[in-house]
């Protein structure tokens, strides 16, 4: 493995050992942003904003968007984009996740997502995610929202003997609502925790608010992580997330093992090559465009929300911008038509022992570079021009480019690629990394194509103005 792809890949595995949700993803690209010179601005705030500077907003704290002015720009020149998601499948705690059953201590969980479940079986999980958090007493009191991760194994779903299920190697079905519950303790050892734990000066028992709706011995592990009290957590948006680390791995050190890799992967190589594109003054200094990246949440469940690709937030920061610079309410329709996006979503890699689910002529493989991804029926948002301009940056670079087709007789996934399009009319091309095991609680991808995909996306916001502007379509 050559160095440069190893720094890379690196650099990739601490993001990733950094980010088990999409609460920590977009803290690790808000420290990562900051450190690189870009400001903090809020959505609830007035912008103040400068041709050759960089900034970046939140929202909900699980969807980020960072951005550069070029020192050219003016209102009405285009957005040059890379969207990704923070979100990946998981198991999330219900809002009541209390379980008593035959003498243990269970967590309710529901499914976010379309995960191959049977791989969440027999993994040593922790929790993870945020709490909101009450500070101070009375009309005095405040309330913050905190990120918390619990890094020790503290629970599992075992999966049954099969000595008492002869059949299940001919077909495992899993049903979500009765198989998936993780195991966190036992009923004896909880109650004698919680003696010890619980007891007042008085001697009697302690109860915090929340132990009607969670088990007392997973609040006490909450606020003992937070520095907080029990009774101080007022709510929280929780899931289970697997304790094994990220690593390079295979017997050439050439694969990355992971969970989440769809799609912190596609995340951190478009927040890199962002922050690596503008990088110094100088980096800006001939860009007329605006450069940034769009990490959205709640890919996985349709991107329907206030955070999502459905959202309009990244329109809203497109109008905001145009607006700064500019009082004359049609540059924006101008901008939009100037403008191009890189919808980043994971790809499917042909797998060595199930090649016949991939169209004969459309195969990706490891080490191939980044797959563009096409549909005729618009599940993809890829079309000739944009899938062009996505290859001949390839092309300039010597940067391997792939292609993708579904089957016919195969449904086709679809990302946040046709969302932003047809909500905003912005040219658009969907590509991705190829990669095996996808939606799996441990995914697997080649660590050459990490670096594939950072420089091609790097050398996207580095030349995309000089070469769209000697592509004519509708003239």
């Amino acid at each position: 493995m050559a160095k440069e792809e190893s720094l890379v890949a690196a650099d990739l595995i601490d993001f990733l050992n950094a980010s088990p949700t999409a609460f920590h993803a977009v803290d690790e690209a808000k420290k990562r942003l900051k450190a690189a010179g870009y400001e903090q601005i809020f959505e609830r705030g007035d912008w103040k904003l400068q041709a050759g500077k960089k900034y970046f907003f939140t929202r909900n704290y699980s969807t980020i968007v960072a951005f550069a002015i070029g020192k050219k720009y003016v209102a009405g020149n285009g957005f040059h984009i890379v969207g990704a998601h923070t979100d990946s499948p998981c198991l999330k705690l219900k809002p009541v996740s209390k379980v008593s059953k035959g003498g243990y201590l269970e967590v309710g969980v529901q499914t976010y997502g379309g995960g191959l479940w049977h791989t969440w079986f027999d993994r040593d999980l922790t929790i993870a995610g945020r709490l909101i958090i009450k500070e101070g007493k009375s009309d005095g009191a405040s309330y913050s929202h905190r990120l918390v991760r619990l890094q020790e194994p503290i629970m599992r779903i075992p999966t049954l003997a099969i000595h008492l299920d002869r059949g299940v190697n001919d077909g495992f079905k899993v049903n979500t609502q009765t198989h998936l519950a993780p195991v966190l303790a036992t009923s004896v050892k909880a109650e004698l925790n919680k003696v010890v734990a619980d007891n007042g000066p008085d001697g009697k028992p302690i109860e915090s608010p929340n132990s009607q709706k969670h088990h007392s011995l997973l609040l006490q592990l909450l606020a003992g992580q937070s520095g907080c009290k029990p009774d101080d957590i007022c709510d929280f948006e929780l899931q289970a997330c697997d304790t094994q680390p990220s690593v390079i791995a295979g017997a050439m050190k050439e694969f990355i093992f992971s969970g989440r890799l769809d799609n912190l992967c596609m995340s951190f190589c478009s927040l890199k090559a962002l922050i690596d594109a503008t990088v110094s003054e100088k980096s800006l200094e001939d860009e007329s465009g605006v450069r940034m990246v769009a990490l959205f949440d709640h890919e996985e469940v349709g991107s329907n929300s206030a955070q999502g690709a459905g959202s309009p937030v990244m329109f809203d920061a497109l109008s905001r911008i145009t607006t700064f610079f500019s009082s004359d309410s049609q540059l924006l329709e101008k901008a939009i038509q100037r403008s191009f996006l890189v919808s980043a979503d994971m790809a499917h890699a042909l797998h060595p022992n199930y090649m016949d689910k991939h169209e004969e002529n459309h195969q990706p493989k490891l080490h191939s570079g980044l797959v563009i991804k096409h549909n005729a029926n618009q599940r993809y948002a890829t079309n000739a021009v944009t899938a062009f301009i996505f290859r001949e940056i390839a092309a300039k670079h010597n940067l391997p480019v792939q292609d993708f087709v579904v089957r016919n007789d195969m449904p086709c996934g679809s990302t946040i690629g046709p969302i932003l399009a047809s909500g905003t009319g912005i040219r658009t091309v969907d590509i991705g990394a190829p990669q095996l095991s996808m939606h799996s609680i441990r995914e697997m991808c080649a660590v050459d194509d990490v670096k594939h995909s950072y420089e091609h996306l790097k050398a996207f916001y580095e030349e995309f103005t000089c070469l769209d502007a000697k592509i004519a379509v509708d003239i």
